[in-house]
């Protein structure tokens, strides 16, 4: 396979230009919107203004969170000495952990407003995010960055630009992390589950996915490897989404409270 050389730019019209990018964060909440009132539909629990005010906030959250994240995750020393490159978004830089930990925060706050209950949310909101994670990484392909290793393999992709061929991980994770991660929450939150398990089932697929693909990704080039030869921050953060995944699960079918 050979990487087709893609223009960021999708649509310029003189005065502005529309990336690629920004389409694919327009298309994952536009996903999750038309998801959250369909499952609003079987829930019955759930009003218009509440999924829209659910919308606003997680988009602030994953962008305000994602963006913060990158700078301590991956690029604190410059970040330390320049606080204002936060805003310097035109430079790239976001961070699927740092966007979870924003759109945590993010739904304390709106559970206060419409006095929901944390996991009442949190499982209402897991199905929604695995196709717009697989968005996200469709703009990355695009992009032509988080290449993955070099490669002779027949699932490499030869990149005309670099003169090699490299495992395309950000086609793996839009599969993964997006595709599948999706059929496994829709399909699990079809039937009355107990609370806490649809979060928990997110964290431990996403964690064990990030994990795996990882290993034929490159690492963040200011970090390299941490530990061992092979251990990445992708990886170092993904550890407690899985363990804190496995203790909810076991939580949630040990108390058995139906959502």
């Amino acid at each position: 396979m050979t990487y087709p050389i893609i223009s960021p730019i999708a649509l310029d019209l003189g005065f502005v230009q529309i990336y690629w990018y920004g389409l694919m964060y327009l298309m994952a909440f536009l996903a999750a919107y038309l998801l959250a009132n369909y499952r609003a539909k079987q829930l019955k629990n759930w009003h218009t203004q509440q999924i829209e005010d659910l919308i606003f906030y997680g988009a602030i959250g994953v962008v305000a969170g994602g963006r913060l994240g990158y700078m301590l995750f991956y690029n604190l020393p410059n970040f330390l000495s320049d606080l204002l490159l936060i805003f310097a978004i035109q430079d790239g830089g976001m961070s699927f952990h740092g966007g979870f930990l924003g759109v945590l925060l993010a739904m304390v706050l709106f559970n206060r407003k419409y006095n929901k209950t944390f996991f009442t949310t949190m499982d209402f909101v897991a199905p929604l995010v695995p196709l717009g994670l697989g968005f996200g990484r469709m703009g990355n392909f695009i992009n032509s960055e988080l290449w993955g290793k070099i490669t002779t393999s027949p699932f490499g992709m030869y990149i005309e630009q670099q003169g090699v061929s490299r495992y395309p991980s950000q086609l793996f994770e839009a599969f993964l992390e997006g595709l599948i991660l999706f059929i496994i929450l829709w399909m699990f939150s079809n039937k009355l589950r107990p609370s806490m398990s649809i979060s928990a089932l997110f964290l431990i697929f996403y964690g064990l996915f990030r994990f795996i693909i990882e290993f034929v990704r490159v690492p963040d080039v200011r970090l390299g490897y941490l530990a061992f030869g092979w251990l990445t921050m992708g990886q170092l953060l993904s550890l407690p989404m899985v363990a804190f995944g496995i203790v909810l699960l076991r939580k949630a079918y040990f108390k058995k409270k139906v959502i």
